[in-house]
């Protein structure tokens, strides 16, 4: 098998430490989930699987292909992480944008999951569960040019969430995700920071980055005298968890 992923990746046209690299990944990958699974029979088919998926992938469309996020899933709670999510619907990069969120990007290994998988394993960490125990607030934002691989990305984030206390699902718009990076900022964290500086406009980004996603609604309650958490937003696709859809 390992023979065989050789050939596919030789085949692309690639520098030599970036094969190398990559190859690496996936082999570690195979081996960690032969090891995980190997007690139950459909495990020892869990390898070969994703062998062919990597194969068919090169063969396909090439190296880029299978490495080039198509969609990405921003979270948000204190930890602000995004993933992003290839063609395939498998995790192929993981960014923290502030301390909290780099400290769980590394402490997860979410490399190759598929998108629903990592999301749980990120709600699942004593970070995010600690947070959403203090009362604490989760979005959760879905960007992507393919709009039906993101429509089911946020569609399959509704429902993970649902029953979820304070979790909001989002659909970005186009060109929120290069301003929000413009910012130092993911993409949850900067339509919150918008939502504060429409009426703080001395509130920098800097300032947000490190602030949970209650504490801005906290002020965002404050500044608009208690006339609303700042969750809704006029024009933006909003899907809170257990709260239905609104326009």
């Amino acid at each position: 098998m390992r023979d065989r992923l050789r050939e596919a990746f030789d085949s692309v046209h690639a520098e030599e430490a970036l094969k190398a690299a990559a190859l690496e990944r996936v082999s570690q990958k195979i081996r960690a989930e032969e090891a995980r699974r190997r007690p139950a029979p459909w495990g020892r088919r869990l390898a070969p699987a994703l062998a062919c998926l990597l194969l068919a992938a090169v063969a396909w469309g090439g190296w880029g292909l299978w490495f080039t996020p198509t969609s990405l899933i921003s979270i948000d709670i204190n930890p602000s992480l995004e993933l992003g999510v290839n063609r395939f619907d498998r995790v192929v990069s993981v960014r923290g944008f502030n301390e909290d969120g780099e400290a769980l990007a590394d402490s997860l290994d979410l490399g190759f999951l598929g998108y629903a998988e990592a999301v749980e394993q990120v709600l699942a960490s004593p970070a995010v569960t600690g947070s959403l125990a203090g009362d604490g607030v989760l979005s959760i934002v879905v960007a992507g040019d393919d709009q039906a691989q993101s429509g089911r990305i946020l569609a399959d984030m509704e429902a993970c969430t649902a029953g979820r206390r304070n979790a909001y699902c989002w659909q970005a718009e186009p060109g929120e995700v290069e301003a929000a990076h413009e910012a130092g900022l993911s993409c949850g964290k900067y339509r919150a920071f918008q939502q504060l500086q429409a009426l703080d406009p001395s509130v920098t980004p800097e300032e947000v980055r490190e602030m949970t996603m209650g504490e801005i609604r906290q002020r965002i309650r404050e500044l608009s005298g208690g006339a609303g958490d700042g969750s809704r937003q006029p024009g933006r696709g909003h899907h809170g968890a257990g709260h239905g859809r609104a326009g």
